[in-house]
């Protein structure tokens, strides 16, 4: 695939044409429709469907960015399949499905996401790249690149045989974990999360709703389409994930603290069927009648990375999705930090172009990315072992969601993370909420130790959740500054309300919690926010009653 032929001197140079690469070549087009933009990809095109890469799963950041931001909502809803949000399963070594805690919702919620074959997609997002006006070379090897404080940086591909020379304002790393530019500038940082993976394709669709001849399991959601969602299989220390593609493909991963299930130990189809022979017996049996229909398999030692830095305004040069740093893929956030990466870009190369300070905007964009990326890492540091807890998960996702729903997305849809002015005013609450989001996460380890960790047969339905599901819906209002400044404050106090709840329903099993160390410092905390407080706090949803799952069953 390539486009007619176009000027060697460009405005942006993108080293990628994957998914960070193609949207952000579309986000600066429908920005700024008169720029030049050369998209250099190294595998030929269209690339196969169910594509071999990791981030099918989409969450509302990153469908709000690819359906409205990007303008692709008609590709997603006619060509990609519409999600059943997560859904998690306390079945390590279980058969038997509809005889353990499901935590998942009953319907649809009003603010959705999208399964995406990542092969449908990119194919999509390269020719839309073309009808506007980008220029997409596939097939092109980057041979060598310099960056140049004050002219134009140098590119230098192979293509056909044949060497190119092209020169550009800004370059823009999106080359994935090859990492062009973070090696070139020594910017390689590692982190702290220990955790690998493996996954693999089939060319057929696993309907967990074949695992049980239950009928009011099967009747529990409206519509009955479990498979639609990304579920969740879990136990101690991992995670296995089923997400169906628009392909007639399923994708499967394990996940996995690698300090107690080594990726060496599943690191090749057999070794991993014998691992879920094991810990996933039901999906084992599931998978032993479709090996004929494997079509890839892949992993990662250690897949989590973090990145000095990802934009520089005078060096004019920035990193996005992999090719910068990379978290988990629980809760899927990949799409999101792609989302929120190219945002940051577009809005720095508009301030280049309107001659502002792009070096103070990059460096307070860098610190706001690299804040987002430390806070969503507290998630996930330490949690793992968490996953074979159906008492105390189902409240970690319910905790974690409402941080993402309530802080975290209101400045992604209300476009405010590019806003200085309004992201100092919310710097002390942001803050607070980020503290009160660590507490929370070390409490919730804490709690789990003492766990009984019993598993009933119920299912925990996030949709009957009326807070929740309304937390979900408000995700699509459009709000001017003083709705934006209201939710805001409502969102910060539903945070501490449910804090405060999940503090006293553990205590309430557990006294010993009181005396920890993190029941104390989340007590404390709690104690300083309220006597910090206005003396009108603000409107909670969910009105006066329990946050909390109403009909567990422990």
């Amino acid at each position: 695939m390539s486009s007619a032929s176009a000027p060697q001197q460009y405005d942006v140079a993108i080293l990628g044409g994957g998914l960070a690469g193609l949207t952000l070549s579309l986000q600066l087009k429908r920005r700024f429709p008169e720029l030049s933009i050369l998209v250099l990809e190294r595998r030929a095109h269209p690339v196969p469907l169910a594509a071999h890469k990791v981030g099918e799963s989409s969450v509302e950041i990153a469908a709000h960015y690819f359906d409205t931001v990007l303008g692709l909502k008609q590709h997603l809803m006619d060509e990609q399949l519409k999600k059943f949000g997560f859904r998690f399963f306390f079945s390590d070594g279980r058969r038997d499905f509809d005889k353990v805690t499901e935590l998942g919702a009953s319907r649809m919620l009003p603010t959705g996401s999208y399964q995406i074959d990542r092969g449908i997609f990119e194919n999509k997002l390269g020719q839309l790249a073309l009808e506007a006006g980008v220029r997409f070379i596939d097939q092109a090897m980057v041979r060598e690149f310099s960056l140049n404080n004050t002219e134009a940086h140098r590119v230098v591909y192979e293509t056909a045989g044949s060497m190119h020379e092209v020169q550009c304002r800004w370059l823009v790393d999106a080359s994935g974990r090859a990492g062009l530019v973070k090696r070139k500038l020594g910017l390689a940082q590692p982190n702290e999360h220990n955790a690998g993976a493996v996954w693999f394709r089939i060319s057929a669709h696993i309907d967990v709703n074949d695992w049980s001849d239950d009928p009011e399991w099967l009747n529990r959601c409206n519509p009955p389409n479990r498979w639609l969602s990304t579920n969740h299989l879990v136990g101690k220390g991992y995670w296995v994930w089923l997400i169906p593609l628009a392909s007639g493909s399923h994708s499967i991963g394990i996940v996995v603290d690698n300090d107690v299930h080594p990726v060496d130990s599943i690191n090749s189809f057999e070794k991993a069927m014998n691992w879920l022979e094991t810990h996933q017996p039901r999906l084992f049996d599931h998978l032993q009648t479709e090996r004929d229909k494997l079509q890839d398999f892949a992993f990662f030692r250690r897949f989590s990375y973090d990145c000095k830095q990802v934009y520089s305004g005078r060096q004019r040069w920035a990193l996005t999705g992999e090719a910068g740093r990379f978290l988990d893929p629980f809760y899927s956030p990949g799409s999101d930090f792609i989302a929120t990466s190219n945002t940051f870009i577009t809005e720095l190369i508009a301030h280049d172009r309107n001659k502002g300070p792009v070096a103070m905007y990059a460096e307070l964009y860098d610190q706001v990315f690299h804040t987002l990326y430390r806070t969503m890492m507290s998630l996930y540091l330490g949690q793992y072992d968490l996953f074979e807890d159906p008492e105390v998960m189902p409240h970690k996702v319910a905790w974690d969601y409402t941080y993402y729903w309530g802080i975290m997305c209101p400045l992604f849809y209300q476009n405010k993370l590019v806003d200085i002015g309004v992201m100092a005013r919310l710097q002390k609450p942001l803050s607070q909420s980020q503290e009160l989001n660590e507490h929370m996460q070390r409490f919730l380890r804490a709690w789990s130790r003492l766990s009984k960790k019993r598993n009933p047969a119920q299912m925990l339905d996030q949709a009957g959740l009326e807070w929740f599901a309304e937390l979900n819906r408000g995700l699509k209002d459009v709000l001017d500054d003083a709705g934006f400044r209201q939710r805001m404050a409502e969102n910060f106090a539903l945070l501490q309300r449910l804090a405060e709840e999940l503090f006293e329903r553990a205590v309430s099993e557990h006294d010993a919690l009181t005396r920890t160390e993190a029941g104390m410092a989340l007590q404390s905390f709690l104690e300083s926010v309220k006597s910090t407080a206005g003396s009108e706090p603000a409107t909670v949803p969910g009105g006066t009653g329990s946050l909390l799952f109403s009909n567990a069953a422990y």
